[in-house]
């Protein structure tokens, strides 16, 4: 998704001013579009050369000459053209200025050409009333006077019958000539050479190095850049306008044998735009599963396919590239893409993204924030740094080191303060302060550095690497060469094998078993909970906690102790992990489990020296596990009975000791009387436990109040004191009998609850091999459709 701008704009929709291609917006040296107010101040050779259309030139002698009164011409196009060679050889630019029409027919009976510095800028307010003017053009007129007029004879031959030599202005050198727009015109041997090229997939600047290369100079070949991208445009309108149809013609023949396939075209004032949108049914039900995180993949507009096709994608819970819905752009105005998310967002049942990625652009941004005011948006790093190599190309060359200090900056600064002081350091040492692009992406830092982004959720396991998740979806599919005729067969062939290599992973996941690194319980649990590739990732960060230290630094407040965490032996930055033992909830300083939705090593050796068994239930996240698609909602913190056994001794064991630990620092901190009572609270303390455990469970404080019931007037019931009885349902009990009647009724309680949770880890293993059972079927009807298919 790079910071480029289209290229296949077919004159269905305004493209906003942006120029196309892999380059910045070029500028024209000599632009008449920047002062001229009417239809006569066009330059029609400019218009010729961008078209394709060849361009009139005057024979034999004629090239020589200078103009002068008298002069006859066989028709108004060759009086022109030789003008027009006439400014050439001396070094301006021309174009037709005015013309006077017979009263008898209508037809053009006298012009006048003059050079293109003619007259001033004509303010027109009416033009220019209520319209924000976003890029101001240069004024190039002067009141130059040089000019030629012709007029038709009776005869029908043109003659010269005025010439200005004179300009006020200084003249263009020959070197310099091929800039002016009149001058500028697309050989026939040039265009054969662009197609060619442009078929390759090509982009206007390559194709651009290579004519002037074949033409030995940039002077000798005739026209500029600009040119160039305006004739490989009209090339794509001349073969898109009639493929479009094609298009719409497919989405609505697998809306009719689907109607949940989803399908849109935009229309502004009943007219077409070109922007189409569409969402399969997989599509749509994956954002069910899989939308937490978008990205959408402007890939297109770096010349790297041949057409205007943007995915949106996610990552499933295999950590794979999955499809949530194309569109097909030809218009990229601010409007076209806010009515895209808007529809998109209308395909997916409205459920607005955590994240969503997309190209740096001033653009897309404004879009976004209007459809996804709550959503974090963030820039594509890559293709930032893909455009930096294009943008610092001579730093590059000069500075070797450039790229790999520009890099560290980015991706290994762990905090927004490291991040601050690397970037002025590095902007000062290459002497990069009043770069404009490095300014322009400084101010949107927030957007796509690490260090801004780590507290969102985008699915990516590692902050410094790209994720293979991240690679186009269709990446081996589509390419320079697609056009719209082969793109149908690629698409479907894409889906297909995507989904082919899902259901493989399905397989695994459900097949295989782990080998298992440790003895732990959190191992084992992560194993039977996560994808195979998933609990790859999170094996390694267990395994990696092995040779981690964690050590108490801070109490910090009553719930929560922080811990300083690093690696043994090796002078590394500390991480620093908040642990709040009653919540059993962690907050590390590298925060991989808010970018990407696992524990990092740093937590996980925190829950080491604590005593954390398993994950709490609330870091697994259903996203990244083997049951990401079951329709069966289960809570995953009763999924296991023996999980939850484990996680409440825990908690309860760390309860205590967290408690005590701070009963024992508050003592030491004051008088030795203090030392005094406490332990005689601590013996105190042990004996009540004692009794509790001996009753089972019943605390002390009951059995010494339960003579101080007192009568409160209900039916059935008597003021008791010691040795007295109690009336329950109609029978009197001694206190003895009491007793035994409670412990009968807890004993029936606890019996009863124990079934419950007997039953419902029963009932939950059943859910459990129902969906296994349901998936392991989809996996085989996979298996034999792609059987078939290849003995067809």
């Amino acid at each position: 998704m790079e910071n480029e701008v289209l290229e296949f704009d077919i004159g269905l929709g305004s493209v906003n001013g942006r120029s196309d291609g892999d380059d910045d917006d070029p500028i024209d040296i000599d632009n008449p579009l920047d002062d001229d107010d009417d239809d006569m101040g066009a330059d029609s050779s400019a218009a010729a050369a961008a078209s394709g259309f060849e361009i009139y030139l005057p024979d034999g002698d004629l090239l020589d000459l200078e103009p002068y009164e008298g002069m006859e011409f066989e028709s108004e196009e060759a009086s022109k053209a030789f003008y027009n060679s006439y400014a050439r050889r001396v070094g301006f630019s021309t174009r037709v200025s005015s013309s006077r029409r017979s009263r008898r027919d209508g037809a053009i009976i006298q012009r006048q050409f003059v050079c293109a510095k003619e007259g001033f800028r004509n303010h027109n307010e009416k033009r220019t009333k209520d319209r924000e003017i976003k890029r101001p053009r240069m004024i190039t007129r002067v009141g130059c006077k040089a000019s030629l007029s012709v007029k038709m004879q009776d005869s029908g031959q043109w003659v010269v019958s005025g010439f200005v030599r004179e300009h006020n202005h200084e003249l263009v050198p020959p070197d310099q000539v091929h800039c002016l727009r009149s001058h500028r015109q697309i050989s026939g041997s040039a265009k054969t050479l662009i197609d060619t090229l442009q078929a390759a997939g090509m982009g206007p600047r390559r194709i651009m190095s290579a004519l002037i290369k074949e033409y030995g100079g940039i002077s000798k070949v005739g026209f500029t850049e600009v040119d160039c991208r305006n004739y490989m445009r009209n090339n794509r309108q001349r073969s898109m306008e009639g493929d479009i149809q094609l298009l719409i013609d497919y989405l609505r023949q697998k809306n009719s044998e689907n109607p949940n396939f989803f399908y849109a075209v935009q229309c502004e004032d009943d007219q077409f735009t070109g922007n189409v949108l569409w969402a399969d049914p997989k599509a749509r039900s994956d954002f069910a599963y899989f939308g937490d995180t978008v990205t959408f993949d402007t890939t297109y507009r770096s010349n790297r396919y041949r057409l205007p096709f943007a995915p949106f994608t996610g990552v499933n819970h295999h950590g794979q590239p999955v499809l949530f819905g194309c569109a097909f752009i030809m218009s990229e105005t601010e409007a076209s893409f806010v009515w895209l998310f808007n529809t998109w967002l209308a395909a997916v049942s409205g459920h607005h993204p955590v994240s969503i990625t997309t190209d740096h652009d001033v653009v897309l941004r404004s879009a976004v924030m209007q459809v996804f005011p709550e959503t974090r948006h963030r820039f594509c790093k890559w293709h930032i740094f893909k455009k930096c190599q294009e943008k610092l190309s001579h730093v590059f060359l000069k500075h070797p080191t450039f790229e790999v200090d520009f890099h560290k900056c980015v991706n290994l600064t762990e905090s927004v303060e490291e991040f601050e002081s690397c970037w002025f350091s590095l902007v000062d040492r290459y002497e990069l302060r009043d770069h404009d692009w490095l300014q322009a992406i400084y101010s949107d830092r927030k957007q796509w550095v690490p260090v801004y982004l780590r507290d969102t959720f985008f699915a990516e396991m590692s902050i410094t690497q790209r994720s293979d998740s991240m690679n186009s979806y269709f990446d081996g599919y589509i390419n320079a060469s697609t056009n719209l005729q082969h793109f149908f067969k690629l698409y479907e062939k894409a889906l297909e094998s995507r989904n082919e290599k899902e259901v493989r992973a399905d397989y695994d996941t459900m097949n295989t078993l782990p080998a298992l690194k440790t003895p732990s319980p959190m191992e084992k649990q992560a194993s039977e909970l996560y994808t195979r590739k998933l609990f790859s990732r999170f094996q390694e960060e267990l395994f990696e906690t092995l040779t981690f230290m964690a050590s108490k630094v801070d109490d910090g407040d009553e719930d929560s102790i922080t811990y300083q965490v690093s690696k043994f032996g090796e002078d590394n930055k500390p991480y620093y992990v908040k642990f709040n033992v009653l919540k059993m909830r962690a907050a590390c300083s590298c925060q991989m489990f808010e970018f990407s939705g696992l524990l990092c090593r740093h937590i996980l050796a925190v829950f080491r020296v604590t005593n954390v068994l398993t994950l709490p239930s609330h870091y697994i996240l259903r996203r990244w596990t083997r049951n990401a698609r079951s329709s069966v909602v289960i809570e995953e913190s009763s999924a296991d009975v023996y999980t939850n056994y484990l996680e409440s001794q825990t908690v309860r064991y760390n309860t205590l000791r967290h408690e005590a630990f701070r009963f024992v620092d508050e003592v030491m901190k004051s008088s030795a009387d203090s030392y005094d009572v406490a332990l005689t609270a601590l013996k105190e303390a042990a004996k009540e436990v004692l009794n509790a455990v001996k009753n089972d469970g019943r605390s002390s404080a009951f059995s010494n109040g339960r003579n101080k019931v007192a009568s409160t007037g209900d039916k059935g019931t008597e003021k008791i004191s010691s040795g007295t009885r109690v009336r329950i349902s109609g029978q009197t009990l001694s206190e003895d009998d009491m007793d035994k009647k409670i412990q009968q009724l807890r004993n029936e309680v606890e019996r009863a609850s124990r079934k419950c949770e007997v039953y419902r880890a029963n009932l939950l293993s059943v859910l459990k091999d129902i969906e296994d059972h349901k998936l392991q079927l989809s996996i085989n009807v996979q298996n034999i459709k792609i059987s078939m298919k290849d003995n067809l």
